[in-house]
């Protein structure tokens, strides 16, 4: 119940502060979102005046049956599919069930009232004439045979001269047909003196229908909503249409008096329930949950503050987040040089950074931040899979502790248009924490399934909001992956990732006397032997590559073609490996002397630190040569980087 009543209270501050570009508005109670298909349009008394097919996304007026309706009959007031408003729809052989009766007697008791306008009642007086059909089909809309019957395919071949019709573009498809019936119609009236002739976008055709719900709830199940603590009209139906239009999985499912798709632990008998929620709160509840989804972008996992306030959302990559505070982007602007102590520039950043957050809250330290993940394994059904309720000095103690612990330098590509038009590609490592999608794309590549997506996700949220350790399944992969530079062509990306989940695991080792915390720059006082062979990896690397380069060779280097052998057995792929450098160091000496003057004494440097039994032992290369690798990589880029007046360096 506590997620209802966050989702409520959050509805009830967004109304006071929702901006008016937040994309996709929230919706007024009693009301829902579908995509329309055909506009008709009517004058102030009734009358048909043109249709057109329009595509687009409305909210409508809608009742609790119709709002969480999967089948059967439950008619929206006012804009709704053909088979409802359409009395004329069995005339031209409509093959889904016919429901104008409902729609109508609906409309006609609303028209009856004192609340409906009169956009309202033409709408009425129009349907009456049950001619919508027949006036769609004089205006090329819908489309019948020789027999005057819908059709359901085209069956004229499509040319040029005689093209698809627009309304078989984008109704649905369903068994290789386009049933007409299913065009959802909305309703335009053009009324003198009125400017806004969209029924859909009508404030005061909205708040008609509220008024016209609230004065007869009179007569619906009444008791005490266990949310506002207040006795309301009890909702027995919840909506759906949660993550998008097509949407049909439920939160919260009812029991059914006949049929039993969902019997639950209770009978269906009124007033059998646990706990009851006004049909008011469910709505209200339902349409923050709606909207926060679709402001966030994210179909799994949502958070936010009950206040409205701005916070850092938990599935974001360091370099990624809302610009709150320009710190962090002013400091990394550029990328950092990894010869000075890049975790301390690093941490100052992030904490400059997050203490713009922390004094938004500063008067209000235990305002409520919550995080929902919602995941639905049929199509009717929708589950919340995790769910938390922070203090908001809690939330972002935590978020700022992951982005700082899982901290290593990340691989951005910044595309920039150059001379004609073209885009250049400059890429440039800079220091942060991976996002939960970028972490599943290296683990598991990124054509896996949505699903397993959306279980990787699930299981990181806990380590970022709560600080536990990382799984060591998703560390195990993507070491696997970043040992194999011709597995894709992300690698680069995949071994600052792979770096970066090593470092965090270890920061928070299940086991506290074996938790380290590695730096994110070359440590050359590290003399452990899974250490010392990355650097060894790297500078042949880069000796190779420039040589390559020189002889506009593009071709992997022997280190990248043989890294996964040389973490599996080290000390004998290494001979192979520096066997293979004799040629490129002698096509060097003449033209870049300085540069390999310089890395031979990087490699005897390395190699004097070693212990000879540790270098000749046959065991694997735990991860840690990986964080070396990177390291000496970013140093040796830094400094050289095909630089020609590279100078031999003094002892």
């Amino acid at each position: 119940m506590s997620w209802m009543a966050k989702l409520y209270a959050t509805y009830e501050k967004a109304s006071e502060y929702e901006p008016a570009d937040s994309g996709q508005p929230l919706l007024p109670v009693g009301h829902t979102i579908q995509n329309a298909h055909i506009n008709i349009v009517l004058d102030g008394q009734g009358n048909f005046m043109e249709a057109s097919v329009m595509p687009l996304q409305i909210i409508l007026p809608a009742t609790e049956q119709s709002a969480g309706r999967t089948s059967g009959e439950a008619a929206h007031p006012l804009a709704d599919k053909l088979q409802y408003v359409a009395g004329d729809y069995q005339t031209f052989g409509g093959c889904k069930k016919y429901y104008f009766g409902s729609y109508k007697e609906q409309l006609q008791t609303w028209c009856k009232s004192n609340y409906a306008t009169d956009k309202v009642k033409a709408v009425y007086r129009y349907i009456c004439k049950k001619a919508v059909i027949h006036d769609l089909i004089s205006r090329k809309v819908c489309h019948v045979d020789e027999r005057d019957q819908l059709l359901t395919t085209w069956p004229y071949e499509v040319t040029e001269d005689c093209p698809l019709p627009e309304l078989f573009k984008v109704l649905p498809k369903q068994k290789q047909k386009r049933e007409q019936g299913d065009a959802l119609i909305c309703w335009s009236v053009r009324i003198p003196g009125e400017l806004e002739e969209r029924t859909w976008e009508d404030e005061s055709i909205r708040q008609s229908w509220i008024d016209f719900e609230a004065a007869n709830a009179t007569g619906e199940c009444v008791g005490l909503c266990m949310v506002s603590g207040e006795k309301a009209k009890l909702a027995r139906s919840h909506p759906k249409k949660l993550r998008h239009t097509g949407d049909g999985a439920k939160l919260v499912s009812s029991n059914d008096k006949e049929g039993f798709t969902y019997r639950g632990r209770f009978s269906s008998e009124e007033g059998d329930h646990v706990a009851d929620i006004s049909s008011e709160v469910s709505q209200k509840a339902h349409n923050a949950l709606r909207w926060l989804i679709s402001r966030q972008g994210d179909q799994v996992v949502v958070a936010w503050a009950i206040s409205g306030k701005d916070i850092p959302k938990p599935m974001q990559s360091t370099h990624s987040l809302p610009s709150a505070s320009a710190e962090y982007s002013a400091r990394f602007a550029t990328e950092p040089d990894p010869s000075i102590n890049l975790g301390q520039q690093f941490a100052l950043a992030l904490n400059k950074y997050m203490k713009g957050y922390h004094q938004d809250f500063e008067e209000t330290p235990t305002d409520s931040i919550v995080i929902m993940a919602l995941d639905s394994a049929t199509p009717g059904r929708m589950a919340v899979t995790y769910y938390r309720d922070f203090m908001a000095c809690e939330y972002l103690n935590m978020i700022e502790l992951w982005h700082e612990e899982f901290a290593w330098p990340q691989r951005l590509v910044n595309s920039e248009k150059g001379q004609a038009g073209k885009a250049n590609s400059a890429a440039r490592w800079v220091p942060g924490a991976p996002s939960p999608k970028h972490i599943f794309e290296v683990c598991y590549g990124d054509k896996s399934s949505p699903a397993l997506e959306k279980s990787v996700k699930e299981r990181l949220l806990p380590c970022i909001v709560e600080g536990r350790p990382l799984p060591d399944d998703l560390l195990r992969l993507a070491v696997a992956k970043a040992s194999n530079p011709a597995s894709t062509e992300y690698w680069e990306r995949n071994l600052g990732i792979a770096c970066s989940l090593y470092r965090g695991y270890y920061r928070r080792h299940p086991k506290p006397g074996e938790r380290r915390n590695f730096s994110m720059s070359l440590d050359r006082e590290n003399q452990s032997r899974d250490y010392l062979f990355g650097r060894l990896l790297a500078v042949a690397e880069k000796i190779e590559q420039l040589a390559l380069h020189l002889a506009n060779v593009k071709r992997p280097t022997t280190a990248e073609r043989l890294m996964q052998r040389f973490s599996d057995r080290p000390s004998e792929t290494w001979q192979t490996i520096y066997k293979q450098l004799n040629p490129y160091m002698l096509q060097l000496q003449s033209s870049r002397g300085g540069f390999l003057e310089n890395r031979k004494k990087e490699l005897d440097e390395i190699m004097s630190a070693f212990d000879p039994h540790e270098f000749t032992s046959s065991d694997p290369l735990s991860p840690e040569f990986l964080l070396s690798f990177h390291c000496q990589r970013l140093a040796l880029r830094k400094k050289a980087d095909n630089d020609e007046s590279e100078e031999p360096t003094e002892e």
